[in-house]
């Protein structure tokens, strides 16, 4: 099992589903990861307590998310001096749009890397922070080089395929209309 190098906090349990596919992204490129359910509200010593101890533990990146006030990403910014990125969750009231102005503005000195709102985001989130540990972690590096080259080769054979398609359908129209005409 990988060492645990990136800390996943979320402000709820129902946060979980989403949250998850910053883990399943980590998990491709062989990072370790940890989950915790802490919110900045509800148990703001909790996050502190967190805070003071993840970077002792091997952790180098924290992914924080939270939704409505979304407070969790900010208030972890403030509280450490490793890199946070906040992903905002989706909600009944305004869909996210709440949560992710809450956690993209954040006041100048407390930075936060604020990616989209739930699920997507999230993996975007794990990707990012196995980007900024392959700055200085060469395996890193090379899996996330791999991932990206399959992601190219994705598109281009999707491209392809649409080619190959379009192209059967032209020369069987061109057929049908020279058998009209013929």
């Amino acid at each position: 099992m990988a060492e645990v190098r990136v800390g996943i906090l979320m402000g709820s349990a129902s946060d979980r589903p989403a949250m998850e596919e910053a883990g399943k992204a980590l998990d491709e490129l062989g990072v370790g990861w940890e989950l915790r359910v802490l919110s900045a509200h509800r148990t703001p010593e909790a996050v502190r307590e967190y805070l003071r101890g993840a970077p002792g533990r091997g952790i180098r990146v924290l992914i924080a998310g939270a939704g409505m006030a979304a407070h969790l990403a900010g208030v972890s910014a403030a509280g450490t001096d490793l890199p946070v990125i906040g992903v905002p969750m989706g909600g009944p009231a305004l869909g996210g749009l709440d949560a992710l102005l809450s956690t993209v503005q954040m006041p100048p000195g407390i930075p936060v890397a604020t990616m989209g709102i739930g699920g997507p985001g999230a993996r975007n989130a794990g990707l990012f922070a196995a980007r900024i540990l392959a700055l200085s972690d060469k395996r890193v590096a090379r899996a996330y080089r791999r991932f990206a080259e399959g992601q190219t080769e994705k598109i281009l054979a999707a491209d392809r395929a649409l080619q190959d398609e379009r192209g059967r359908k032209k020369r069987a129209s061109a057929k049908k209309n020279a058998a009209r005409k013929g």
